[in-house]
C-alpha cells in the first residue's frame, strides 16, 4: 500500500475515525489498533514478511528486558549481541548475501579460479534497514544505560511498527518515541490541520515533482550513451529532484499522518539543496540515519576526540557504511565514498560546521558568495547521485565521462520529448516556493492557505492521474 494510492486514501481516514471515535478510550486500545492497521498496511507488500516483523521486535523486547535485568556484565554482553547478531544476520541475508557471494565470485574468477556462487532467490522484505535500526538502537541505549527498557509489549511493538514510518522512515528513537505512546492522546485541531497541510504537500513533492521527473530520468540515465553533454546534465538534475521529491515527499507524508494521530516524528528532510557546503547538506538530508550513524557508530568510534587520522579514518567509516546501507551494489559504497571525500576538505579546515544559520539573502556581494556556494554543492551533490542512480560504477563514470567529452550542448532530448521545457518550468517553480519556505515546516500554512491547498490539490489530482510512476525509490532500502 502506497501513501499515493486510492488504497491509502481509504485505510487512513477508517484508522481515523476509529482511533479517535471508538477506541478513544485509554492509550491502551489506541496502541493496540494502531498495531493492527501498521501490520495490515505492511501485510498489503508480502503477508509473509510479518513473521520476521513480529519476530524481530519480541528479539529486541525481551533482550532488552534481559539486558536491564542482567546480574553480571557477561549477562548483559551475552544478550546485547545476542541481538545485535541476530539482527544483523538477518539484514545480511536478505539484503547483502547475494551481493557478497557475487562478488567473492568474481574475485575469485578474476584470480583465475572457477567459481559458482549459491545465490538466495529470496525477496527483500520492505522496509527491513529501517525497523531494524529502529530495534538496534532501543538495545544500544539500554546496553549503555541511557534508557530503561520497555515493559509493556503493546507499547514497544507500536514503536517499531508503526505504519507511517515502517517501510521509509523516519528512523526513530526509543528516546524520543517511545514516550509518546505510553501516554494517553488528546485531540488537537490546530495539529491535525498542520498534519493535512504536510501530507498535501509530500504529496506534491512526490507525485506532481518526483513522478513527473522519474520517466524523463529513467529515459536519459538508460540511453544515455546516445546523449549529449546537456542532456546528461538535465538527466542528473532530473534524478537529483527525483529522489528529493521521492523521499522527502514520503517523509512529510508521514509526519503529517502522525500529527493526526497525536504522535511527533523526527523531521528528516531540511532543504537540503539550498545548503552551502557539503556538511550542512548532510545535516539537512536524511537527518535521522546521518544522527544515527553519528550516534552509534562515529561516536563510538572515537568521533572527532582522537587525531587527525581517527577523524578522517571514522568519517570514511560512517559515509561508506551509510552508503551500503543503501542497497547491495557497489554503486552505493562509490556513492557514500564520494561524499566522503567532498567531506574531507571541510574536515581537515575544521569548517564542517561554519553553516549553522539560517541562510539569509541581501542585495551585496555576501548573498552572492553564498549563492555560488549553493550551487557549487548541487553540482558535487548531482555528480555523486549519478553514482547511485546508475545500474554499475562503470555507467556512472562514463556517464560522467559523456559529459566531458561530448562537448555538445544543444537541446537535443528537450526537443525530442513532450513536456521537457515545462517539466524544468515546474522545477525551477518548485525551487522557489522551497526557498520562500525554507524557514517553515509546513509550506501550505499561512496568508492563502486554502488558496494554496485548493492549488495544491488540484496539481496532485491533474499529474497523479496520468502518472505511471507510483513506487517510492527507498522501499527498496
Amino acid at each position: 500500500m502506497f501513501f499515493n494510492s486510492i488504497a491509502f486514501a481509504i485505510f487512513l481516514p477508517i484508522v481515523f475515525f476509529l482511533y479517535w471515535f471508538v477506541f478513544n478510550k485509554n492509550k491502551s486500545t489506541q496502541n493496540a489498533l494502531l498495531i493492527i492497521a501498521s501490520y495490515y498496511f505492511y501485510s498489503c507488500w508480502d503477508w509473509r514478511f510479518l513473521f520476521l516483523l513480529v519476530f524481530s521486535t519480541f528479539l529486541d523486547y525481551y533482550t532488552g528486558i534481559q539486558i536491564e535485568k542482567g546480574k553480571s556484565e557477561k549477562s548483559r554482553k551475552f544478550w546485547f549481541w545476542l541481538s545485535i547478531l541476530v539482527n544483523l544476520g538477518f539484514l545480511g541475508i536478505f539484503k547483502y548475501y547475494n551481493f557478497f557471494a557475487a562478488s567473492f565470485a568474481e574475485l575469485f574468477t578474476s584470480a583465475g579460479f572457477k567459481a559458482s556462487p549459491i545465490l538466495l532467490n529470496v525477496i527483500l522484505p520492505v522496509g527491513i534497514s529501517f525497523y531494524t535500526f529502529h530495534g538496534l538502537s532501543y538495545v544500544i541505549d539500554i546496553y549503555f544505560k541511557r534508557i530503561k527498557a520497555e515493559y509493556n509489549f503493546v507499547d514497544y511493538s507500536l514503536f517499531v511498527s508503526y505504519f507511517p514510518l515502517l517501510v521509509a522512515g523516519p528512523i526513530e528513537r526509543a528516546t524520543h518515541l517511545l514516550p509518546q505512546v505510553k501516554v494517553k492522546r488528546e485531540f488537537n485541531y490546530h495539529t491535525a490541520k498542520e498534519g493535512i497541510y504536510q501530507i498535501i504537500w509530500g504529496l506534491v513533492k512526490k507525485v506532481v515533482i518526483a513522478d513527473t521527473c522519474a520517466p524523463y530520468a529513467n529515459a536519459i540515465f538508460d540511453n544515455y550513451t546516445s546523449m549529449n553533454s546537456f542532456s546528461l546534465i538535465v538527466g542528473a538534475i532530473y534524478f537529483a529532484f527525483q529522489i528529493y521529491g521521492d523521499f522527502s515527499g514520503y517523509s512529510d507524508i508521514a509526519l503529517g499522518v502522525s500529527k493526526l494521530f497525536g504522535l511527533d516524528l523526527l523531521r528528516n528532510f531540511n532543504y537540503p539543496y539550498f545548503s552551502r557546503d557539503i556538511a550542512e547538506f548532510w545535516r539537512r538530508w536524511h537527518i535521522s540515519l546521518s544522527s544515527w550513524f553519528r550516534d552509534y557508530l562515529y561516536i563510538p568510534l572515537g568521533g572527532s576526540k582522537g587525531g587527525l587520522w581517527m577523524k578522517i579514518r571514522n568519517t570514511f567509516i560512517i559515509f561508506v557504511v551509510s552508503g551500503f546501507w543503501h542497497g547491495a551494489n557497489w554503486t552505493y559504497i562509490a556513492w557514500g565514498f564520494i561524499n566522503a571525500v567532498y567531506f574531507l576538505p571541510l574536515l581537515l579546515s575544521n569548517s564542517n560546521r561554519n553553516n549553522m544559520d539560517t541562510i539569509q539573502l541581501k542585495f551585496n556581494f555576501d548573498s552572492v558568495k553564498i549563492f555560488a556556494s549553493i550551487l557549487y554543492t548541487f553540482i558535487l551533490t548531482c555528480i555523486a547521485w549519478v553514482f547511485f542512480r546508475a545500474r554499475t560504477i562503470t555507467d556512472a563514470i562514463s556517464y560522467l565521462k559523456r559529459i566531458v567529452t561530448s562537448k555538445d550542448f544543444s537541446f537535443q532530448y528537450l526537443d525530442n520529448e513532450r513536456y521537457s521545457y515545462e517539466l524544468l518550468l515546474m522545477i525551477g517553480l518548485f525551487v522557489l516556493i522551497e526557498w520562500n519556505n525554507r524557514s517553515k515546516i509546513e509550506p501550505l500554512s499561512g496568508k492563502m492557505s486554502t488558496l494554496k491547498t485548493a492549488f495544491a490539490i488540484l496539481a496532485i489530482i491533474a499529474f497523479g492521474t496520468f502518472s505511471d510512476y507510483k513506487e517510492f525509490i527507498y522501499f527498496q532500502f
